[in-house]
């Protein structure tokens, strides 16, 4: 035990599931969860979509709602709910202080405009000048304002107050993993004492389908449990709106605010392997190996994306240590792209302090889980690219 182990004492989650603890806890340890998915809206594809959400209870002025898109608002709500949890928000001294780290995108294009350029380039004998005349009349300001990855920082920032240093990355599951990485890494170093660290998605938009289907990611069809896509047509993704944030402390910073502690984070170990020329169960063994696992059953919340070859690697790797009992949250909410690392550290975070495992989330796939809850692993093994891993323990 150390001063400067870094411990969770504040969780902020929204997804298809609801939001909340409460409401993830309820639904995810209840052994009978059903995704709740829209299959006809993106035909043939099928996301998890956002609950009914009344944005005011955590950004209160109607304006900060309105110059959002839907991931910012999103994010910033996901963070007002982990403030809540720690007793940070509306704490002038504790926020201004407080460093943040984002994982985060780009925004989302306005449809419309791309269709009316598309079309009007059908007929146009200039498209230089076409596409001059468009982003004059067309586009507002604004919204290139609004497709700013740092927005969302800057967001949290107004409406939360929290203005300490600030950090946002991108690069998908990579950005998550990095986020956490760094906020940990500053904590544990004595460069920060207390951070908010998460990221968010929303996936009901075609252009953030579109990204995914470029590379031949999603799956398509009937919707099939995370790890039963394997041969099913499409790449084996089903995309979810959702986004996890953190409160980091030192374990000294919190025990003198008296914060009740949910879990410890252990070291994050990231990797990025050549998966072209390398095999990446092996890589992802070797990552297993740096993060010092108990030789006890141990439960694993898998980040894995449902992607046909990253998927079947991570499995690979955890049937190679057959104490391994993986639970593949993605079953239920969908991938979370930026959001799934924190994501997968909140859940194993929640199952250490309610001293309880997950049922399985999918009964062909995943089998029950008997032993002691000391410690949970999370992973995110990106789709595309990216890896990410950590253990987390009991508090003390």
């Amino acid at each position: 035990m150390s001063a400067r182990d870094v411990v969770i004492t504040g969780i902020g989650l929204v997804s298809s599931l609801g939001e909340g603890l409460d409401a993830h806890w309820e639904k995810l340890s209840s052994g009978t969860a059903a995704p709740i998915i829209e299959a006809e809206r993106y035909a043939p594809y099928t996301v998890h979509p956002l609950p009914a959400i009344d944005w005011s209870l955590q950004i209160a002025k109607r304006g900060d709602q309105r110059q959002m898109e839907t991931w910012q608002r999103l994010g910033t709500y996901a963070a007002g709910l982990a403030l809540d949890d720690a007793g940070v928000k509306g704490d002038e001294a504790l926020c201004s202080t407080m460093d943040m780290i984002v994982a985060a995108g780009g925004g989302e294009r306005d449809e419309l405009v791309d269709q009316a350029i598309l079309e009007a380039s059908e007929t146009s004998g200039d498209r230089e000048v076409l596409l001059n005349e468009k982003l004059t009349t067309e586009l507002r300001p604004t919204l290139f304002l609004a497709q700013l990855s740092n927005l969302l920082a800057g967001n949290i920032s107004i409406v939360h107050k929290v203005t300490g240093s600030s950090r946002t990355f991108m690069g998908e599951e990579g950005a998550g993993v990095a986020a956490v990485e760094t906020a940990a890494a500053r904590i544990r170093a004595g460069q920060s004492s207390h951070a908010l660290v998460g990221g968010a998605f929303q996936t009901e938009h075609s252009d953030m389908l579109l990204g995914y289907e470029l590379g031949a990611y999603l799956h398509r069809g009937p919707w099939k449990p995370l790890w039963q896509r394997a041969g099913s047509e499409g790449g084996g993704i089903v995309t979810g709106s959702g986004a996890a944030f953190l409160v980091l402390e030192s374990r000294e910073h919190a025990e003198k605010r008296g914060r009740k502690i949910y879990a410890k984070l252990g070291r994050v170990v990231s990797e990025r392997v050549k998966r072209p020329s390398a095999d990446l169960a092996d890589a992802i063994a070797a990552m297993l190996e740096q993060v010092e696992l108990p030789d006890t059953p141990l439960l694993a919340i898998s980040g894995a994306s449902g992607a046909h070859a990253p998927t079947a690697a991570e499995k690979s790797a955890f049937e190679r240590r057959p104490n391994i009992v993986p639970r593949g949250f993605a079953t239920l909410t969908g991938h979370l792209k930026e959001a799934q690392f924190p994501f997968a550290v909140a859940l194993a975070a929640l199952a250490i302090d309610r001293h309880s495992a997950y049922p399985v989330f999918d009964a062909t796939g995943e089998k029950p889980f008997t032993g002691a809850l000391d410690a949970v692993l999370a992973t995110a093994i990106g789709y595309f690219h990216f890896e990410g891993m950590a253990l987390v323990s009991a508090p003390s």
